[in-house]
């Protein structure tokens, strides 16, 4: 298998030649040139014909949000998008994956040397699955209004199933747009969800306001120790494992161990066998886009203990990564379009017969 061509964009000669000489030995990728801005990038791609561009956020003359919306018409490549840790960069970062980028790596907070390993070989590993990846196209100007989602009018939920029932998602690689996608279909007639997407601390709560604005749910960063409720959406905060447990009758957030499951933090994985442990058949997990098999475990777990689960079917995946594997071990039980998630999560919700 031929090389990945990957172009750097960067204002910056500092990082372009750090970016450049990091990954030029890394396995499967040649660096075909760089770009000091979005100008000089565009003229460029047509000779270079790279399959990745990696992407800085903030640059003086277009920044990466603007770049993403002309590019992606002429040029449709997979984008890494590298984001400052600034407040700034991280919300200009989740512009870039609404305008189509892929994903993003944070750059160090500062100039240690082991951060920066870091931060390259996640650069190297999302280049890596970009380059397979299904370049999605940027969202439309003007959404659908929220909940109204294919069967989401017609379908009503059990006042007994919103208050004892929960909907647990999770998610990677293009699963910002996915979420959104998907949460944005939800009624606020919902039992609570409870979503694990990869992604730094930091960049979840402003994930979460900006789904807050565009979602019937009451979306937010969860916190340690609140009592999920009724049209409440709960993000998993970035750096933390979120799980669910079991407070007298009612089931709580708990916030805790740091350490990375299965490469992540948060990791899919230990929210939903918390959640097959705390909710058994009162519960429908998903597995949606992304690389890796993390969550298809855990997705397993609910199943066995009585929930519905579903995955994100290949046809509408950025990477057809996580979905697959749940879908293979019998973790879920039908692959669905994403368009039609949740349409189908009503219609089980609807119809559980787990009131209680």
């Amino acid at each position: 298998m031929a090389d990945i061509r990957v172009m750097i964009v960067d204002d910056s000669a500092l990082v372009r030649e750090i970016l450049t000489q990091g990954l030029a030995g890394a396995p499967g990728i040649t660096i075909v040139g760089s770009a000091e801005d979005p100008y000089d990038a565009v003229a460029k791609i047509p000779q270079l014909r790279p399959d990745v561009l990696t992407l800085d956020v903030e640059m003086p003359r277009m920044n990466g949000v603007e770049f993403l919306r002309q590019l992606m018409p002429q040029h449709p490549l997979p984008v890494i998008m590298v984001s400052a840790h600034t407040e700034s960069g991280r919300k200009v970062t989740l512009q870039a994956l609404e305008a189509g980028a892929l994903d993003f790596v944070a750059k160090p907070r500062s100039r240690d040397p082991q951060g920066l390993q870091q931060m390259l070989r996640e650069l190297h590993r999302k280049i890596v699955g970009a380059a397979r990846a299904r370049v999605p196209r940027p969202a439309p100007e003007t959404a659908a209004a929220p909940g109204t989602a294919p069967g989401a009018r017609a379908t009503t939920v059990p006042q007994a199933v919103l208050e004892s029932h929960a909907v647990v998602i999770g998610a990677s690689t293009g699963g910002t747009e996915a979420v959104r996608t998907l949460v944005g279909a939800l009624p606020a007639a919902c039992p609570p969800v409870l979503v694990t997407q990869h992604m730094p601390a930091g960049f979840t709560r402003i994930f979460a306001e900006r789904l807050n604005d565009t979602c019937a749910l009451r979306a937010s960063e969860a916190v340690d120790g609140h009592e999920p409720q009724p049209g409440e959406l709960l993000i998993a905060p970035g750096g933390v494992q979120m799980t669910v447990v079991r407070r007298g009758d009612r089931a709580v957030i708990r916030l805790g161990d740091s350490g990375k499951v299965n490469g992540h933090c948060p990791s899919v994985e230990p929210l939903m066998v918390s959640a097959a442990a705390v909710y058994g058949p009162r519960a429908v997990g998903v597995i949606l886009t992304g690389m890796g098999r993390d969550g298809a475990e855990g997705l397993r777990a609910m199943r066995e203990a009585g929930a519905r689960t579903l995955a994100q079917d290949e046809a509408s995946c950025v990477v057809y990564g996580m979905p697959k594997v749940a879908w293979e071990i019998g973790a879920a039980e039908r692959q669905v379009p994403l368009n039609e998630m949740a349409g189908r999560i009503l219609t089980l919700l609807s119809r559980s017969k787990e009131l209680v």
